[in-house]
C-alpha cells in the first residue's frame, strides 16, 4: 500500500464504523441517514500560518468545534462531518490527528474525507447538521429585542465548547437573531445588526477571568452565542438547568446606532485581508 492508503486506513480504524445502515471512512462517499428537518451545512479551513502556528491536539479539535458552533448559531444540532487535509512532506500531524479524534467522539462523528500532499498544512471541515423547525438567522432582530451571549468573553479556549443546548434553547425561546462570537463580540455584533438593519446599544460586557475589556470585545474564538430575543422570561425558561445567558443590551430602530454605554461600540476583531 502507498504512504496515502496505510494513513487514512490507520485514521479510519481509529474512527470506528457508524451505526447499522450507515457507510462511514474508507469508501468513495459516506452513506448516512438523511435527517428530519432543515438541512444545516458549514464548512471552514484552517491554515498553517494563518490560524495556528504548530499542529497540536488542540487545533484538530478547534476545526470541528468552530463548524459545530455554527451549526450552534443556528438554533440546530451537529450530525456528520468531513475533514479534508493537505499534509506537507515530513510534517508530523499525530497530535492533530488525536484533537480530531476527541472531536469526533465529543462533539461530531467524522464520517470521510481526503487527504493531499501540499505546500501548506491545511485542515479543512465540513458539518452538516439539523434543525427542528425554522433556523434562527442572523436578519431577524428587531427594534425592542433584548440582547443575551452565553456566556463571557475574551478567554479564547483552545478547546473550546460549541453552545450547541444554548443554541437549541435559544432557538426555543423564540430567538430572532444568532451569530456565534468567533472574531470578537464587537465584530460579530456588527454583522448581526446589519444583517438585521437595527442598532445596538451595549450597557454590558461580561468578561472572562483573565482576560481584559479589550479581549472580551475583539479577541474572538470564544464561540459563545449572542441572540436578540423579546422575552426575558420566555429565554430564561428555555434555558432551564443551562447557565442562563447574559443580557447585554438591546436592539434599537436607528439602524446605524452602535454604542457602548455613553459611547460608541469600539471597532475591532479579527478579519482576513485580501
Amino acid at each position: 500500500m502507498t504512504d496515502e492508503l496505510d494513513f487514512v486506513a490507520s485514521l479510519a480504524e481509529r474512527l470506528g464504523s457508524g451505526p447499522a445502515g450507515e457507510v462511514w471512512a474508507g469508501d468513495d462517499a459516506a452513506v448516512v441517514r438523511p435527517p428530519e428537518g432543515h438541512l444545516l451545512l458549514a464548512i471552514d479551513p484552517m491554515v498553517h500560518g494563518v490560524h495556528f502556528l504548530e499542529a497540536t491536539a488542540d487545533v484538530g479539535w478547534a476545526a470541528i468545534a468552530r463548524n459545530v458552533s455554527d451549526i450552534a448559531a443556528m438554533g440546530g444540532r451537529p450530525a456528520h462531518a468531513l475533514v479534508s487535509l493537505v499534509l506537507p512532506a515530513e510534517v508530523d500531524v499525530s497530535s492533530l490527528l488525536d484533537g480530531l479524534v476527541d472531536a469526533h467522539r465529543e462533539l461530531c462523528p467524522i464520517v470521510g474525507g481526503d487527504t493531499s500532499s501540499g505546500a501548506t498544512l491545511t485542515v479543512t471541515v465540513a458539518v452538516t447538521g439539523v434543525v427542528d423547525g425554522a433556523p434562527v438567522l442572523r436578519s431577524g432582530a428587531q427594534p425592542g429585542d433584548l440582547l443575551f451571549v452565553t456566556g463571557p468573553l475574551g478567554a479564547a479556549p483552545s478547546r473550546p465548547e460549541p453552545r450547541v443546548a444554548e443554541g437549541e434553547a435559544a432557538r426555543r425561546a423564540g430567538a430572532t437573531a444568532m451569530i456565534d462570537v468567533s472574531d470578537g463580540l464587537a465584530l460579530d455584533l456588527r454583522r448581526l445588526a446589519a444583517a438585521s438593519a437595527v442598532g445596538v446599544v451595549l450597557d454590558a460586557v461580561p468578561v472572562a477571568d483573565g482576560a481584559s475589556w479589550d479581549d472580551a470585545l475583539t479577541r474572538g474564538e470564544d464561540y459563545e452565542l449572542v441572540f436578540s430575543a423579546p422575552d426575558r422570561d420566555a429565554v430564561l425558561d428555555a434555558f432551564g438547568a443551562l447557565d442562563p445567558p447574559i443580557e447585554i443590551g438591546v436592539c434599537t430602530a436607528d439602524a446605524s446606532e452602535r454604542r457602548l454605554g455613553d459611547g460608541p461600540l469600539p471597532e475591532g476583531g479579527w478579519e482576513h485581508r485580501w
